[in-house]
């Protein structure tokens, strides 16, 4: 495997970007090339197949779209169904699809995302298009292969697989496998992601061609603008120092569980106390998950409670800041989630709530990274002021979820769904008519 670094460039031009492609990336704001870009568009561009691997929020999008929209626009008559990006998860395949849209809005590409949780009848009708790239999960594609009259991928000429190191893990490899056997083996693959373990006989059944490998940074890295943080959490404290961290830190804020019902336990809770929170997990309907990303990105909800799923790749500017509610039993995967924050080279802070169970893992996570996390100062005295009010908020929530599972079970609906359908328009729900909240933007 192919190892190699270029020298610094300063402009896409310098790239042999084409003059379309040049002026798409002013419009987005896209002064110079990022690192994952320099070093890897080149080997791109001679037609090789790369292995990326660089930092949370670094650009690794653009690293493989712009050479592929640049292959398709030298074609005599770009072909549909001419490049595929796959992605782990729903919401970074809508992600990818739009800055490729972005990428190639004055040239008329053509995009279309195939992830579950939408009709397929719909998403028929965008293939019926002919649309240039396909973005989308492996499980959806796979049945659009099987099922959708007409539709296949004979013609593909790029795969991208975003998220490597998660599309090559068990979970996706039969649908993988059964993509593989069906698209041209004369074709070029990039495989990118932030973190990357070495998987061999996978890599090989992907097909890869003599890959140059392209690590922008160290193999488990952190931005520099990123301050990370700890807190060692007395037993059954969690909320109390939850609610005291959101108190005092002002701007947007992603917080991390590590199951789907504690998504909603946590969001009812913090509405109770006043605060602007909305959940997101891989339970809720897509139409709920794509909405509460959008009142999040608008910041009329600045607090959003999420699994993992929200960890990967999303590019969501406005996260001020990570706080792990939960600490990841993988430790790769505390990198993806404090790379939802300092993206693009702004600052950003992460914080951990570590409690007695939970220091082994934290511990794996800072020999990971290479790094001492510095304490987060809090006060217990001030904290526990809160022990009242958190405690009163979170038995409502507690008899919420109760009363929505009887719902459920006597057929009156989703009320997970409904909640969140209601987040934008329900009252803040104070405690006693007053707010733990300080004045936040």
């Amino acid at each position: 495997m192919e190892e190699q670094h270029i020298e610094e460039v300063k402009s896409f031009k310098e790239l042999n970007i084409c003059e379309p492609l040049i002026e798409a990336c002013n419009r987005l704001g896209w002064t110079a090339p990022t690192k994952i870009q320099a070093d890897s568009i080149p080997h791109a561009l001679e037609g090789k197949d790369i292995i990326g691997l660089a930092q949370t929020g670094s650009g690794k999008t653009g690293a493989f779209a712009l050479p592929i929209i640049k292959f398709l626009l030298d074609e005599k008559s770009p072909q549909p169904f001419f490049g595929c990006v796959l992605s782990p998860t729903r919401e970074l395949a809508f992600q990818i699809a739009e800055q490729f849209e972005a990428l190639g809005a004055s040239i008329g590409l053509r995009t279309s995302v195939l992830v579950g949780g939408v009709d397929m009848n719909q998403q028929q009708l965008a293939l019926g298009r002919q649309p240039h790239i396909i973005v989308g999960t492996p499980g959806r594609l796979i049945d659009h292969l099987t099922n959708t009259k007409d539709f296949s991928l004979r013609t593909l000429k790029y795969l991208v697989l975003d998220e490597a190191d998660r599309l090559l893990d068990e979970n996706f490899e039969k649908s993988l496998d059964d993509i593989l056997k069906v698209i041209p083996i004369n074709r070029r693959t990039y495989l990118f992601s932030a973190t990357m373990t070495k998987k061999v006989k996978k890599l090989q059944r992907a097909c890869l061609r003599d890959p140059v490998k392209v690590e922008s940074d160290s193999k488990y890295s952190t931005v520099d603008t990123l301050k990370q943080q700890y807190l060692f959490i007395p037993a059954g404290k969690k909320e109390c120092y939850l609610v005291y961290i959101l108190r005092e830190m002002s701007g947007s804020t992603m917080v991390f569980t590590r199951t789907c019902n504690a998504t909603l336990l946590i969001a009812l809770m913090l509405r109770n106390l006043g605060f602007r929170a909305i959940p997101i997990s891989g339970d809720m309907p897509q139409a709920m998950r794509t909405g509460a990303l959008k009142l999040f990105k608008d910041g009329d909800c600045n607090i959003l409670i999420c699994t993992d799923m929200a960890s990967r790749g999303l590019d969501i500017p406005k996260a001020d800041m990570v706080i792990n509610y939960d600490i990841p039993v993988d430790s790769k995967a505390y990198i993806h989630r404090v790379g939802r924050t300092a993206r693009a080279g702004r600052s950003g802070v992460a914080i951990s709530l570590v409690n007695q169970y939970e220091l082994e893992y934290f511990l794996q996570i800072e020999k990971l990274i290479g790094k001492t996390l510095q304490l987060h100062h809090a006060k217990e005295e001030d904290v526990m002021l809160l022990l009242a009010r958190v405690t009163q908020a979170k038995r409502i929530s507690q008899e919420k979820r109760k009363e929505g599972g009887k719902n459920k079970k006597k057929g009156r609906g989703d009320d997970d769904g409904d909640e969140v359908e209601k987040w934008q328009n329900t009252s803040k729900g104070n405690l006693c008519g007053k707010t733990l909240k300080k004045s936040r933007r």
